[in-house]
């Protein structure tokens, strides 16, 4: 497999100056490499190496490490679960399982990790998931339930005031709030990309029964992640319940097909559009779900935006701080394990689904199962280091 070429074809007709960044991203570690190529990793996914017996479910499809993280649902509640739903299909719970310890594996080096340690983070990831899942009960992680770095995180959360998130993304000129478009966190848009922006922000308040709040004060590319980067993405400033400090900000992101579907034979529903495909099982899988979510389109509907309250992309565990110990690495990781199962849980039996009884014996019988999941993990991050190798050599040669 040519994997430049396939990145490039993967790549096409996105935004070349933020597909730029992604590319230097990339070039930084095996780590963020395996984020950025999500659909490369299932491409190179040697399915049967995966436990046969593994019950379908509504997975993320693109678990990591760093897809976890903290939020305030429509309650204005804090939690801390699973963030990205976009490559989200009906598909063994083992293609989610085998990339988040791949990324265990992969990360090790940025988290300064032995083999073994890296190894036992894996095990532990498996032994918690296997006992949340065989209680067929789904629960939560919000600040009353967290402990360790989770809780400093929703503490964090909690006691951010909104003039504090504001002002980390825009600044007040002449009364009027404005986006801050540093380069780091946002870019300008074209007057096309504003409109389009405005809206599908219009779109979407007209289903809201203050249509008041939604109104647009300032549009500018969104940069985040490394998966999404050069996808369109919008941060927009609208007016909330009042100018300049009470002003809202939103995420508005065009979703694509899931990574997952070439690979996936198993039947899908039929989705309005792939934004309704990935609101409708983040709504399943999350504890709650994040405040404003919803799914639009353009007025002729060829592509479709998931919209939701723009989440900082610092409100995640910093698990390669040189401060985190192990031991703290460890209590994320098994508390990671019990989220994932819980999202699996939520949507048992439902449109095609297994239902909670599989996941219940699936989950009792971890113990069986671990040892072939732990090794196609261990291959598939030897092959994402490959890869990443042939890509840096290409990147530093001037083919991307």
């Amino acid at each position: 497999m040519d994997i430049v070429q396939t990145i490039l074809d993967f790549n096409t007709g996105r935004d070349p100056e933020r597909l730029a960044m992604k590319y230097a991203k990339m070039r930084t570690s095996p780590y963020v490499f395996l984020r950025g190529t999500c659909h490369l990793f299932y491409d190179r996914l040697q399915a049967d190496s995966l436990p046969a017996d593994a019950p379908n479910a509504w997975i993320c499809g693109d678990l990591h490490l760093e897809n976890f993280g903290s939020y305030k649902g429509d309650s204005r509640l804090v939690y801390f679960d699973i963030n990205d739903f976009d490559e989200s299909m009906l598909a063994p719970v083992s293609w989610d399982l085998v990339r988040l310890l791949t990324s265990v594996f992969a990360a090790a080096t940025s988290l300064r990790l032995s083999d073994e340690k890296a190894a036992r983070l894996c095990e532990n990831f498996i032994a918690c998931y296997g006992k949340a899942l065989e209680s067929g009960k789904a629960s939560w992680v919000d600040r009353d339930s967290a402990d360790g770095l989770v809780r400093a995180l929703l503490d964090k959360l909690r006691s951010r005031s909104r003039i504090d998130h504001l002002d980390k993304y825009t600044k007040i000129d002449k009364k009027r709030r404005v986006i801050l478009c540093d380069g780091a966190r946002s870019l300008k848009t074209s007057r096309k990309e504003a409109e389009r922006a405005t809206n599908l922000v219009g779109a979407y308040a007209e289903s809201q029964k203050d249509k008041k709040f939604f109104d647009v004060i300032d549009v500018a590319h969104r940069i985040a992640g490394a998966g999404s980067l050069g996808v369109e993405r919008y941060m927009v400033l609208v007016k909330g319940k009042g100018s300049p400090n009470e002003n809202y900000l939103l995420d508005v992101k065009q979703s694509l097909p899931s990574s997952l579907a070439a690979h996936v034979n198993i039947s899908q529903p039929k989705w309005v559009s792939q934004a309704n495909r990935v609101v409708t099982l983040q709504n399943r899988m999350q504890a709650a779900a994040t405040a404003f979510l919803n799914a639009v389109s353009t007025e002729k509907g060829e592509r479709s935006y998931v919209v939701r309250a723009l989440q900082p992309s610092a409100d995640r565990v910093a698990l390669d701080d040189a401060s985190v110990t192990f031991k703290q690495i460890l209590d994320v990781v098994n508390q990671m394990g019990r989220i994932v199962a819980w999202a699996h849980l939520r949507g048992s039996g439902l449109q095609g689904s297994s239902t909670a009884g599989a996941l219940v014996a699936f989950g009792a019988s971890s113990n069986m199962w671990q040892p072939k999941l732990l090794a196609a993990a261990q291959q598939c991050a030897a092959q994402t280091v490959d890869d990443w190798n042939t890509y840096c050599a290409a990147y530093d040669a001037g083919h991307l």
